[in-house]
């Protein structure tokens, strides 16, 4: 699902707001005597609707307001029940879905069956326009709801039956045995019916059954989330709420931190690496995390997409000095990719170091020369695009230039292509106007290798955002996941990355840690596997 951006910090407007309202206090508005935690944010893209939110600003959001039937291990990435009390198959393709009784969204609705089956039929439905449609795309009925052209000849995924207030039971259209462990993505939450009963005044404040409930939301300025005093979970917030304050320069949100107007920084700019130990001490976090930064390519301009184009983006990739780039610009808090996964899958999960071969090891000889035999860079310049709100896209992507620039001996072979804010380079990604090869950030939605594969390069997969297709592959996604040996299946989804691999269907950069810089303020700060603050175990001190 998630496309990452962090464009962080505030507007010099903004800020002084914000210093003349709460900046000296940490516990403003906290209705239980507990303090509020002051946080770095970006605008989301789209309204919070859980299946219409591909990236990481939303998703932290409805990571606080929405629980669902599966929660992923903050530590370990492992599915574990949530409200499913069970979920039972005897071919993994046929589910029954038992959820647990007690539970109740904010506005004190009960969670029944029909929270799920309403929401997902929502989500699925090609009128709606979700952008996580794709994730129902497994469950019958999916071609009559969502079809490839034309209109919906029905409302509903004939594959949803709800057999009691908390059970349904779930068809899927081909056999999936890891589908179960999917469903802790939070496209999967339950809905109220207020959602159907009055959309608009739901998207305004949103509502949902997780351990927060927003508060107020100011787009360019921020939001603020408060604790449910009566969530029925045991995952109860430790702290009396969030205060999320949108920043577009994270050099800002890094110094607001510094200068005690800020609790949290989820994103330290790269300019800032060398300083942090020296400012922060021990409250500065670094762990892996399940992201990989690719190049992706738009395969829907023939200049991108001739018949030699697999050696040009070997080449190119060849000519990319990833480690120069990980050790100097982010300072350790990378590391050069060899596959297009993660990692945190582990061995088991699908991870494989050195599958990319020789196409991800930096030779100058070797790259000048599969550039020039591909006819060199299509119009003489390569420009790679990348929101420019986050500061240390800017750092890299020059560094990335900078390299392919000494191989090929020309000081403009690559530049960068900045576009202002992370929504309107989305909005040119989706309208297909990538001038030449541009940043793809790939946040794992949940901890499998069909999550790293399929979103970003099926045909016509809901990330695929540079169009590239290839049957082969899709067949071999479609085998894998049909194949109820979780084994037997990962060497088939690997099977699928070679053939990503010999198509050079995409340039994979550097896996990226999850990086967190915190006050005095807080403790028991951490990160989960997708590199996202577990906001509701922090605690603020008094």
């Amino acid at each position: 699902m998630r496309r990452i951006t962090r464009a962080e910090c505030a507007t010099c407007a903004v800020a002084v707001a914000l210093a003349t309202t709460s900046c000296g206090s940490v516990s403003a508005g906290a209705s239980d005597g507990q303090g509020i935690i002051r946080a770095s944010w970006g605008d989301p893209q789209n309204p919070l609707e859980p299946t219409n939110v591909t990236e990481v600003q939303g998703g932290k959001v409805l990571d606080m307001i929405f629980r669902g039937l599966k929660k992923y291990d903050q530590e370990t990435g492992e599915a574990k029940n949530m409200l499913a009390e069970r979920i039972e198959t005897g071919d993994s393709q046929n589910f029954t879905i038992t959820i647990k009784s007690g539970w109740t969204f904010s506005n004190g609705e009960k969670v029944t069956a029909h929270s799920f089956v309403d929401a997902w039929n929502y989500g699925a439905n090609l009128r709606n326009n979700q952008l996580n449609a794709h994730f129902f795309s497994f469950i019958e009925g999916y071609d009559q709801v969502h079809p490839e052209s034309g209109q919906p000849t029905t409302n509903t995924l004939s594959g949803l039956k709800v057999t009691s207030p908390l059970t349904f039971t779930v068809k899927l259209s081909q056999k999936f045995s890891t589908w179960p462990d999917t469903l802790g993505y939070v496209g999967f939450s339950p809905l109220p019916q207020a959602f159907f009963d009055d959309h608009e005044a739901w998207i305004s404040k949103p509502i949902g059954n997780g351990p927060y409930r927003i508060e107020s939301f100011t787009e360019g300025s921020g939001m603020k989330l408060r604790k449910w005093a009566d969530y029925p979970g045991a995952d109860k917030a430790q702290n009396g709420g969030v205060d999320l304050r949108v920043y577009t320069d994270s050099n800002t949100a890094y110094t607001d931190l510094i200068a005690g107007n800020l609790d949290l920084v989820d994103d330290v700019p790269a300019s800032q690496l060398e300083n942090v130990q020296a400012d922060l001490d021990d409250r500065y976090i670094n762990t892996p995390a399940g992201i990989i930064q690719n190049l992706f390519f738009p395969f829907y301009d023939p200049a991108w997409n001739k018949p030699d184009g697999e050696k040009l983006r070997k080449g190119i990739s060849m000519a990319i000095d990833r480690q120069k780039i990980t050790d100097v610009i982010f300072q350790k808090t990378r590391t050069p990719a060899t596959d297009w996964t993660s990692p945190v899958l582990g061995v088991d999960g699908g991870f494989k170091a050195g599958l990319c071969g020789d196409a991800c090891e930096y030779n100058a000889a070797e790259a000048k020369k599969l550039i020039n035999e591909a006819g060199g860079i299509p119009g003489g310049q390569m420009k790679i695009t990348y929101n420019a709100d986050t500061q240390s896209n800017k750092e890299w992507v020059e560094a990335v230039c900078s390299s392919v620039n000494n191989v090929l001996g020309n000081d403009r072979a690559c530049v960068g292509n900045p576009v202002g804010t992370f929504a309107a380079y989305r909005n040119q990604i989706g309208e297909h106007r990538m001038p030449g090869p541009f940043s793809a950030r790939w946040q794992m939605d949940y901890p499998l290798i069909q999550n790293f594969l399929q979103p970003l390069y099926y045909t016509n997969a809901s990330s695929n955002d540079g169009q590239w297709s290839n049957a082969q592959f899709d067949s071999l996604v479609d085998e894998a996941n049909a194949e109820s040996d979780t084994a037997v299946a990962v060497e088939i989804f690997q099977e699928a990355e070679q053939v990503i691999a010999g198509q050079m269907a995409a340039i994979p950069l550097w896996y990226q840690n999850g990086g967190a810089a915190y006050s005095d303020n807080l403790s028991n700060v951490s990160l989960n596997p997708f590199s996202v603050p577990v906001y509701d175990q922090i605690e603020v001190n008094d």
